[in-house]
């Protein structure tokens, strides 16, 4: 959240600041802006300012005259698919609660990478409804939708169901459901909801094919679907599942043990 504070010693200097730097962001849509005055005994009349949360996203406008894009090397263009803008009971959600997309329908690859000697296809083709990283790539507006287009490494994985335990991960990936968060203490006291430690133990439920070696090949993973491991605790993608139940992406290498 951004915060603006103001601070001095001229009461009439700092309500004037204060009233210019409010009369600034009170059109503003729903934000993440709080405007805060420390001023001392004579700014106690000053009121104080919260805004909700402001969702900025920026893209890339392409011009109608260009019809389609056509990606290089490993990239991929995916077309975004739109946010829920109700609640599973219906209730209509702002802009504001609405969870950035993390997939869409691949509409155009690129031609793929060389690795050493040899040139490797992409792992993806159009057509595919793929999952991707929150973070990655560069947003476009084209033909008037959302698309993204990003590296084929920042793919996560081929989900053609809308239930993340389906999802194929790609490469180096794994797909763990989360274990649940221990309900009591070890000396059995119970734990509240805010108290209760995210837990970085799950079960491996589908592997991808492997990394590219350095000359092009798959090489296998070596952790198998039905293992249960500990992973690093800040790495991957969390999803939420069909039956509320938690799920995270990462690669191979953030898994830290297998547990037995």
């Amino acid at each position: 959240m951004a915060t603006v504070q103001f601070t001095g010693s001229s009461c009439i200097g700092e309500r004037r600041m204060a009233t210019v730097a409010m009369s600034q962001y009170e059109g503003l849509r729903p934000s993440a802006f709080r405007v805060s005055t420390s001023l001392g005994p004579c700014g106690a009349g000053l009121p104080r300012v919260s805004f909700r949360r402001l969702v900025v996203r920026s893209a890339t406008v392409v011009a109608p005259k260009y019809t389609s894009v056509k990606p290089l090397g490993d990239r991929v263009l995916v077309k975004i698919k739109s946010s829920e803008e109700k609640t599973v009971g219906g209730i209509l959600l702002p802009s504001t609660a609405q969870t950035k997309p993390q997939g869409g329908e691949v509409v155009a690859v690129g031609s793929g990478k060389t690795i050493g000697q040899n040139k490797v296809e992409l792992s993806v083709q159009a057509g595919a409804q793929v999952v991707y990283s929150k973070y990655a790539g560069t947003d476009i507006e084209l033909n008037g939708a959302s698309h993204i287009i990003l590296k084929e490494e920042d793919v996560v994985g081929v989900l053609e169901t809308d239930d993340i335990k389906d999802l194929k991960p790609l490469n180096d990936r794994v797909l763990i459901k989360v274990a649940q968060a221990e309900e009591k203490t070890a000396g059995g006291l119970l734990l509240t909801e805010a108290s209760k430690e995210k837990p970085s133990i799950g079960t491996i439920v589908a592997v991808g094919p492997g990394a590219l070696d350095e000359e092009g090949s798959r090489k296998a993973l070596t952790v198998k679907p039905g293992s249960t491991v500990l992973y690093s605790r800040y790495a991957g993608s969390e999803f939420k599942g069909a039956d509320s139940s938690d799920y995270i992406t990462l690669r191979e290498n953030d898994v830290m043990a297998i547990l037995s």
